[in-house]
């Protein structure tokens, strides 16, 4: 297993991510013992390091990672969690939310501790006085409930160099969504270099994009094979990031034995990508894109008589047209009302001033259809919000 330090820690690169474990078609329940045996195979050969969060699986997943753990010694292994401030029903108990995810955890502390969620717009609660989330968890860090604080980031770079600034020297890392698809797609590298650049660790979720870049096209696949037949193409996604020295957590969410064993495989030691390996791998991740080649250079923004952040609009088109994404909606959301896509009035003078030639207004027309036709927070967050009140006794 490669190992890495942070602040005196010695952390396995591979952790183990709870939000996908398999359920039981017919009970929709998780099934424990084919838990039991990925946590098995996944301790025994060094990986130390358990995520987890309090809304994954409708709360399941914190007690079935517990139940898993419980046969080895709490001091071998380190349990991250995360508050989710992003989906309140309103302001309520924080520390007695803290402390269901403690109890369901069976621990008196949480090693890592993250803020879920950080966007443009539940940024909004996270730093509402009524609200108190952040003192509240600092209150908890001060305890010793919390060892390590951090926070989740679907943000933009711009808010997250913002956040750095303005909160030094209270987070220690920041785990974003990234690999070589999203390395452009999502400006993961811009926020890799923010997060490096203000001396916190680099954590990873998504390595794989949700599976997409575990089992690519054939045609995808077929290139990968040229280098090594027997290699799969999680393994290729996974040696990427190994190669980003500040990445000292990379989270997988396994769900079946063979993925376990093929990550651990992977994690055995480091074999670092050839130039045309990696030359490949964004070859590949080009070759996935459907949207518009937007390089952020603002030339759109200086004659746009609404005003609107052309460039910031145009990452969350092309993060829908990859895919139905919540966060691109939230994202949106975050912005005021007059500096959303469905104000732009189609003038032009963007489009004649992109040097990428991008019809601008079509595109911010498609992405206002696609915001308003959607899958939306409001909606998604309902069924958490019923739950976290039936925990609190609030119902």
């Amino acid at each position: 297993m490669i190992y890495n330090d942070f602040n005196g820690l010695k952390l396995s690169r591979l952790g183990f991510g709870c939000m996908r474990f398999a359920l039981d078609p017919a009970t929709g329940e998780i099934d424990q013992d084919k838990v039991n045996a990925m946590f098995e195979l996944a301790y025994n050969s060094g990986v130390n390091y358990y995520d987890t969060a309090y809304p994954y699986l409708d709360g399941k997943s914190e007690n079935a990672m517990a139940e898993a753990l419980s046969r080895y010694p709490r001091d071998s292994y380190y349990i991250a969690d995360k508050f989710p401030g992003h989906s309140l029903p309103g302001p309520i108990d924080n520390i007695a939310l803290f402390n269901i995810s403690l109890e369901r955890c069976r621990t008196d502390y949480f090693d890592f501790y993250l803020l879920h969620n950080v966007t443009e717009w539940s940024v909004k609660i996270y730093e509402s006085e009524e609200y108190h989330i952040i003192p509240d968890v600092l209150k908890m860090k001060e305890e010793g409930k919390i060892r390590h604080l951090g926070f989740s980031f679907h943000g933009g770079p711009d808010l997250l160099d913002e956040l750095l600034t303005k909160y030094e020297g209270v987070f220690e890392f920041v785990q974003i969504q990234c690999n070589y698809l999203d390395w452009t797609l999502q400006d993961a590298k811009r926020k890799y270099d923010i997060i490096t650049k203000h001396g916190l660790g680099v954590w990873v979720m998504e390595p794989c994009r949700g599976g997409k870049l575990a089992n690519l096209p054939e045609e995808f696949s077929n290139r990968l094979k040229e280098f090594n037949p027997d290699a799969s193409d999680a393994s290729y996604a996974f040696r990427f990031l190994q190669g980003l020295p500040n990445i000292r957590m990379i989270l997988s969410g396994m769900n079946e034995v063979f993925q376990v064993e093929d990550n651990l495989n992977t994690f055995k030691e480091y074999v670092p990508l050839t130039d045309a390996e990696r030359d490949t791998l964004f070859e590949i991740a080009e070759g996935m894109k459907r949207g518009v080649p937007c390089t952020g250079c603002r030339y759109c923004c200086a004659g746009c008589p609404m005003e609107l952040n052309i460039p910031y609009l145009l990452e969350c088109y092309n993060d829908y047209k990859f895919s139905t994404s919540l966060t691109a909606s939230m994202r949106i959301d975050g912005l005021d009302p007059d500096k959303r896509p469905s104000n732009c009035i189609g003038c032009g003078q963007c489009a004649h001033a992109c040097p990428q030639g991008i019809d601008v207004p079509a595109a911010l027309a498609e992405l206002s259809d696609l915001y308003a036709n959607g899958p939306t927070w409001a909606q998604a967050a309902k069924g958490r919000h019923e739950s976290i009140k039936k925990d609190l006794g609030m119902e």
